[in-house]
């Protein structure tokens, strides 16, 4: 029996969700709301992105924290850094996933 789109969707996002927890894990961050989810329960987009944002800013601030020589935790700038674009990648699959579904729609006869 063939996986939905949907289904599919769903286990590359829990799968990508997890390699993200590790990576906090690993950098003694802690989750600062309950995943992502909007009043239904369900992911919800705009969360996801503030959350990209919010991580690519921390680790901005703190890679120049270093660079001006206001920090010397290079390590965990490193591990902030890791983390931003484990985030980015992982919202720029789950847009293609998005966009490729919708194409697929678009393209299936009536």
């Amino acid at each position: 029996m063939p996986v939905s789109m949907e289904q599919s969707l769903m286990t590359e996002m829990r799968r990508m969700q997890a390699t993200q927890r590790e990576l906090n894990m690993a950098a003694g961050v802690r989750e600062a709301e309950p995943a992502l989810a909007g009043p239904s329960g369900k992911p919800d987009f705009s969360a996801m992105l503030r959350g990209v944002d919010a991580a690519q800013r921390d680790a901005g601030d703190r890679m120049q924290a270093v660079d001006l020589g206001q920090s010397d935790d290079l390590t965990g700038a490193m591990l902030a850094s890791a983390q931003a674009d484990l985030s980015f990648s992982m919202l720029m699959r789950t847009r293609d996933k998005v966009v490729g579904a919708v194409e697929e729609l678009v393209r299936m006869p009536f």
